[in-house]
Order: C-alpha cells, then structure tokens, then sequence
C-alpha cells in the first residue's frame, strides 16, 4: 500500500482529497492518514491561564476533517483519521515518520509573502523539514 499522510486544516484540503482519489488505482493501492493538529498555546489575562492542554479533546475532530474522511472513504479509499495536540510542524513530520508514510499532501493557504514572514508556514517548515516527497495543492 501507498500511504498518505494528509493533515488537514481548512475546507481547501478537500483539493487534496480529490487529488488522492485521481490517482491510479487510488482505491486498491492507496492508504491515506488523515491527520488533525491542535495547535499548543497558552494565554494569560486576568482571569488566568488557558492552556491548550486543557482544551484538547482528541475525539472532536474539526468539520473540516470529517468532512475530507468521509470524501475519501465515499470513493473507496481506507482511511485513518488521528488527531494530534502540539507543534503542527513537529507532529506532522513525526507522524509521518510513525506511519511510514510515502509522501505528505497538503492544501496550500492562499497567503500574502508578507504573512508568511509574519506567522510563518507550516507548509514551507514541512517542505524544508521532511525527508519524504510533500505534494502541495495551490489554487488556480
């Protein structure tokens, strides 16, 4: 089996679903992991602390991921679903490297070269990061 490691942050990543299910033999040679990561944080005002910790429940999956499961098991393709709590960086490329995954897919946010200075990119962290192939999806 191929296997997929797709995590999942927006309604965009459904163009990832669709390119997974175009590819040949997609529903007898093709795995996909389906990965949700809630971002660690923490903030403190007056009322105290909130830890993402305490928010974290690894059974709510966001619509989002459901949504891109449920596309990808209607066309025939096994699915796993994981959430994951931490750095979304850091817990993508270890779940990559937990599954053995072939390559990583990921649906590019439409965003302006100065926000990916200002908050970073996940997609851009993973490209430079992973030793595996990172397919990524852009909009036209």
């Amino acid at each position: 089996m191929y296997t997929i490691l797709m995590p999942v942050k927006s309604e965009r990543s459904l163009e990832a679903a669709d390119y997974v299910a175009a590819l040949p033999n997609s529903t007898e040679t093709v795995e996909v992991v389906v990965l949700s990561v809630f971002e660690e944080f923490e903030a403190a005002d007056e009322a105290g602390v909130v830890r993402s910790a305490d928010l974290y429940d690894e059974v709510d999956l966001p619509s989002e991921v459901t949504d891109v499961a449920r596309a990808l098991e209607d066309r025939g393709i096994d699915v796993t679903v994981r959430r994951e709590h931490g750095d979304p960086v850091a817990e993508i490329l270890r779940v990559a490297e937990e599954v053995d995954a072939d390559t990583i897919a990921m649906a590019g946010q439409d965003r302006s070269p100065t926000g990916k200075v200002l908050f970073g990119s996940v997609i851009q962290s993973v490209l430079l990061e992973s030793d595996r192939p990172v397919t990524v999806l852009r909009r036209e």
